[in-house]
């Protein structure tokens, strides 16, 4: 591994820790601890949350709609702002991808103006890309991510912005760094269990 490939996995690990008590596996870490149970049973809970696809499985999710984008839109028309409106809105109205309607990766339950975790991120992303020689892809992914927030905005009559999540930039980070997409998750955490921890000893303290 490269220097580079060692910072933006450590960073990974850093960012995905914990970013508040909101979020779904989080709070069933709070929920599960009530009851009395070990920390083990509490962990396993918290695990089997944040394998769906809507929490800790949507960077996988993003990464195979990325693909299932690409073989919709020719290589020479990535810089086509028109194909990948016209795919997103297919997606959308839940007749590409996987029929639910959802671009991954984008909108957060707490975060609007930015996800700070993928402001630091995607400045690793952009970095890596270079070093491996797939900064078209990384494009790809921000032009994807602009437009995305807008359709979104657009579609359900919002007035505050819709901004990419972590999620949107990790898998490809993954991929850069050739860890296999099974991997993706138990990545996450492995990372997320030390802010799992911590929220159980405030629900043990309190």
């Amino acid at each position: 591994y490269t220097e580079l490939e060692a910072q933006v996995l450590d960073i990974c690990l850093v960012i995905h820790a914990e970013h508040g008590g909101g979020n779904n596996s989080t709070f069933t870490t709070h929920v599960v601890t009530s009851s009395g149970t070990d920390t083990y049973s509490s962990t396993a809970a918290s695990i089997g949350s944040l394998k769906g696809p809507r929490h800790g499985g949507a960077n996988l999710k993003v990464q195979n709609m990325f693909a299932d984008l690409k073989s919709h839109v020719d290589q020479d028309h990535w810089d086509n702002e028109d194909e990948i409106i016209a795919y997103l809105q297919k997606v959308l109205n839940k007749e590409a991808f996987d029929h639910a309607g959802l671009i991954y990766g984008m909108g957060h339950a707490v975060y609007t103006l930015s996800d700070p975790r993928e402001v630091i991120l995607k400045r690793y992303a952009k970095s890596l890309s270079e070093e491996k020689e797939l900064t078209r892809e990384f494009e790809l992914l921000e032009r994807i991510e602009r437009i995305a927030g807008k359709l979104i905005a657009q579609r359900r009559r919002l007035f505050k912005p819709i901004c990419a999540n972590v999620d949107f930039y990790s898998g490809f980070v993954y991929t850069m760094l050739g860890i296999p997409e099974e991997l993706f998750t138990p990545i996450f955490a492995i990372s997320r269990i030390s802010g799992w921890s911590a929220h159980r000893l405030e629900e043990l303290v309190n």
